[in-house]
């Protein structure tokens, strides 16, 4: 019976890569294996098919004479390579190749480098100004240190870590699961592939200890609730000498007692004397950078918002200088005395003297109230 093309095996183009034919093969072994699929008796001879295809295409000397000569240039009853021929890999070393990442382990990689550590994290609490002006802040933070005493081996000065009799120093072992042969981490040493005989004494064999460290953290100006800040290499050391990994800073921004910050720019509310509000006037009012002066307009009511450009905060993330915004609030006189109480009166008699023309929103106000009440009755 002659053969199919190795390429419509796979369901792969001619000029497909590596990565498309090794997603192409997970696709149809998956598919078409024998423990999947017991009942189906042309289930075997497809999987053997697509194993016998991924095999030559994924070598490039095979691939080559295929792709030059057919299949003349693979078979070796014709001369050719053949499957599991000289320079092809084995089903073992194909499997682990293509399932690997689902079974946790590459067949005939061995095991991967030293653990890299764990990421820390740290929230620091700053003051507004620092937060917009930037700062240089000290912390300190618990992590677990690579151990001096044993260089993080874990093991006593003069003596050295084993490999594990399990699985021979490798980290993983196989175990055979039907037709598939699997690795795992190995369960004595936990994949690390050596073992402390004669643990260090500082570190009790863990090749870290616990460490309190002072960092200076360079806070830059604009920041706000929520930015981090990323130190490389200043989180937990790995395990077994493994690289340190990383420290993020976390910003929290204190409440003010006078701004309220919305992204770049500032809020603060400025009560003003009802005198002042009625015939204006100049008023102090404060800023990151110090005092400015503001102008009161005659009849300020509560609510008016006056904008001072470039008192903001300059984003962190570059951009223009945002604006501080001074809300008035008129302040009514407590603690009158009689007089000052005599004078009021008189001055709200003269003030009806005047009509509707002196308390407009008043006036608004009432004939709303009573449009209202007139249109609720029926």
């Amino acid at each position: 019976m002659s053969k199919r093309d190795y390429y419509e095996v796979l369901g792969v183009e001619n000029a497909a890569d590596e990565k498309d034919i090794k997603k192409a093969y997970r696709r149809v072994a998956m598919k078409y294996h024998p423990d999947r699929n017991p009942d189906d008796p042309d289930a075997d001879d497809k999987f053997k098919e697509a194993t016998e295809a991924y095999d030559v295409l994924m070598n490039a000397e095979k691939r080559a004479a295929y792709d030059r000569f057919g299949h003349a240039g693979v078979d070796p009853s014709m001369g050719g390579g053949g499957f599991g021929g000289g320079g092809g890999g084995s089903f073992s070393d194909i499997f682990g190749d293509v399932f690997g990442d689902i079974f946790g382990g590459g067949g005939g990689r061995g095991r991967g480098g030293p653990q890299r550590g764990s990421d820390l994290r740290y929230t620091l609490d700053i003051s507004l100004e620092d937060a917009v002006k930037g700062a240089t802040v000290e912390i300190k933070v618990p992590t677990l240190a690579t151990c001096e005493e044993c260089s993080g081996s874990g093991a006593r000065k003069g003596s050295a870590p084993v490999n594990c009799a399990t699985c021979a120093g490798m980290g993983q072992v196989r175990m055979q699961q039907g037709f598939f042969q699997v690795q795992q981490a190995c369960p004595t040493c936990r994949g690390r592939g050596k073992m402390v005989s004669d643990p260090c004494g500082k570190c009790q064999g863990q090749g870290r200890v616990e460490k309190r460290k002072t960092l200076s953290v360079k806070v830059p100006p604009g920041v706000d609730t929520g930015d981090r800040i990323r130190l490389s290499g200043e989180g937990e050391a790995g395990p077994d000498g493994g690289p340190t990994g990383d420290l993020f800073v976390q910003m929290s921004v204190r409440q003010h007692p006078i701004f309220e910050r919305d992204g770049k720019n500032l809020y603060c509310e400025v009560p003003i004397t009802f005198v002042a509000a009625a015939l204006g006037g100049d008023l102090e009012v404060p800023t990151l950078d110090g005092r400015v002066k503001l102008k009161i307009p005659a009849e300020t009511q509560t609510g008016k918002l006056f904008r001072l450009r470039g008192k903001g905060v300059k984003p962190v993330r570059g951009g223009a200088v945002g604006d501080l915004l001074c809300r008035a609030v008129v302040e009514t006189p407590v603690n009158l005395s009689k007089k000052q109480k005599e004078l009021l009166r008189e001055f709200q008699e003269s003030l009806g003297q005047g009509g509707d023309a002196q308390s407009p929103r008043q006036t608004s106000w009432f004939e709303g109230v009573k449009t209202f009440f007139d249109d609720m009755k029926p």
